[in-house]
């Protein structure tokens, strides 16, 4: 068992509109020991974004870089923690989105979960799809603007050795 979420996954939302989270991200919440599911509107992206202590952990320490009483610690918690909600998952591992959740990330009846590590994304499936196609894009040229300097060129590269 793992305590990361990794790969991605599509499901569709149920008559009664629960939506079943993945089985492998199931056992990292599992594992994690949160109750329900810890979720809030991406920053900047048209996604959820969602998991459990790991993530709520990330919040706290983004949130302890700055004065409570700062303009930027005000806007962080607003938009992290004031658009948040904890749901409840069933025992079939099932949660149910709010209206105003889906209607952030844009989804109807489908949805796509993406693994993140400590927290996972929820996005409309056709959404995500563009944003890993831009991704990916944006990510080539990153490698070609590096070429040899070994950080992102030489993936898989033994550290401090050549690639042949």
């Amino acid at each position: 068992m793992t305590d990361r979420f990794v790969s991605n996954f599509t499901n569709r939302l149920d008559a009664k509109g629960r939506v079943s989270i993945p089985s492998s991200f199931r056992a990292v919440l599992a594992k994690d020991g949160y109750e329900g599911l810890y979720v809030h509107q991406a920053l900047d992206l048209p996604a959820l974004d969602a998991g459990g202590n790991a993530l709520r952990g990330t919040i706290d320490d983004i949130l302890a870089r700055f004065s409570p009483f700062s303009d930027e610690w005000e806007l962080l918690s607003t938009a992290l923690n004031g658009t948040s909600e904890v749901l409840k998952v069933d025992p079939e591992g099932r949660i149910m989105l709010s209206e105003a959740l889906k209607a952030h990330a844009g989804i109807g009846d489908t949805l796509t979960f993406v693994g993140h590590g400590h927290k996972f994304q929820i996005w409309e499936p056709e959404r995500f799809r563009a944003h890993l196609d831009a991704a990916k894009t944006r990510l080539r040229d990153v490698k070609r603007a590096l070429g040899g300097l070994g950080t992102l060129g030489n993936l898989g590269a033994p550290a401090g050795g050549a690639s042949t």
